[in-house]
């Protein structure tokens, strides 16, 4: 299942995906804590957050939230049915078929926004 092939893969952006999903939290948790301090403490928070670099960052954000869902749909079908591992090669490529049906209209919206110059404003 491993040694290089779609299971190595499958496992690495697993990990890869769910650490990014905590370092947005944190991002998101201290963003929300910033209004302790006051509104001008906030809003500025919010305005660095809405340059063009965060915008592609929210694209990454959504990537890698689809991937870990559906992967991870794929890893609860390999455990709990007789079948899941024996076609866990096939249920990866459906992973990504999911995942690049359902990030489509995010790429294109929010692309579309960042090649628009419309960052959020």
């Amino acid at each position: 299942m491993y040694r290089g092939s779609e299971g190595q893969w499958a496992f690495y952006l697993h990990r890869i995906s769910g650490i990014g999903i905590l370092v947005f939290l944190v991002l998101h948790v201290l963003n929300i804590a910033s209004a302790m301090w006051g509104p001008e403490v906030s809003n500025a928070f919010m305005k660095f957050y809405h340059q063009p670099v965060f915008q592609l960052g929210l694209l990454v954000l959504i990537a890698g939230v689809l991937y870990h869902g559906f992967n991870g749909l794929r890893i609860i079908l390999m455990d709990f049915t007789s079948w899941g591992v024996r076609y866990q090669k096939q249920l990866w490529y459906a992973a990504w078929v999911l995942f690049v049906v359902f990030y489509l209209p995010f790429l294109v919206k929010i692309g579309g926004g960042i090649l628009g110059g419309s960052h959020g404003d």
